[in-house]
């Protein structure tokens, strides 16, 4: 049976998912700016700063690349979040998408931009997986 959040619950998750969203914008703009930092370095030629150790090198090179999925997954999430807000403008927030059902609180309160409830995630993955 769905039952829509109150006004208060839903401006409740609001607010954490705007404070979430400002998050994963900091973070995504300080990884971006540190890796850009550090292939400005590389392109300018300048290597004062880095060891020549071809081991050294590929670290960088992981680094790199580790942060650039980080920033891609991160992305990934900030897009959920604009997706659950325009939920709540729409009061349809915190109801499943594939059983229509009513999404945990304990659940949309640990990741409140979640868009199904436990049994048709787990049931997804598990589909996925297979």
């Amino acid at each position: 049976m769905k039952k829509t959040l109150t006004k208060k619950q839903l401006h409740d998750y609001r607010e954490k998912l705007l404070n979430l969203k400002e998050q994963f914008i900091a973070q995504i703009r300080e990884i971006s700016e540190n890796t850009l930092m550090k292939s400005q370095k590389d392109i300018s030629g300048d290597m004062s700063g880095y060891s020549l150790h071809i081991a050294d090198v590929a670290t960088d090179n992981y680094e790199r690349d580790f942060n650039l999925g980080l920033v891609s997954d991160e992305r990934t999430i900030l897009l959920e979040i604009e997706e659950a807000l325009k939920m709540i403008e729409d009061r349809t927030y915190g109801i499943c998408r594939a059983c229509e059902k009513n999404i945990a609180k304990i659940r949309l309160n640990a990741i409140p931009y979640v868009k199904k409830c436990k049994k048709c995630q787990e049931k997804e993955e598990k589909e996925t997986s297979a």
